[in-house]
């Protein structure tokens, strides 16, 4: 179950061309529990697709990225990701609610970055958990 459950796709836009560290990831997944997080990145690595980099250093460091299976996976998966944000404006806009464009959602990675998008993992973006969900 390579991307099964309600996090994983989201840890994988969050590193998307990006490395991060636990921390980053953490902020970035919002709502994600730091045991969820490093239960998914340990599968994520097992299975090819995420890059763990442990750093020999005081403190320790560790970063994570995208192996190039991993790339290839959120290139496969990006098609669903448009879909999902054709969607999530679509309910909002059904429900009477509309869409605030001053979110600032990422419309290439689906990442709302607190200094607009395109921010990397040192600004602190947060992936919109409920995308895909309209």
């Amino acid at each position: 179950d390579v991307i099964g459950g309600k996090w994983k796709v989201l840890i994988l836009w969050a590193l998307n061309e990006r490395t991060c560290r636990f921390g980053e990831l953490r902020r970035a997944v919002t709502g994600v529990t730091e045991k969820v997080l490093s239960s998914h990145l340990k599968e994520l690595e097992d299975d090819g697709i995420v890059h763990r980099e442990v750093y020999a250093e005081v403190p320790p460091r560790v970063e994570y990225s995208l192996t190039p299976l991993g790339l290839s996976l959120n290139a496969a998966l990006e098609p669903l990701g448009l879909w999902g944000r054709e969607h999530i404006y679509r309910g909002a806009e059904e429900a009477g609610g509309g869409v605030d464009a001053g979110v600032g959602i990422d419309t290439d990675s689906g990442i709302r970055a607190g200094a607009g998008a395109g921010a990397d993992c040192e600004a602190e973006p947060q992936v919109v958990a409920g995308l895909g969900r309209g």
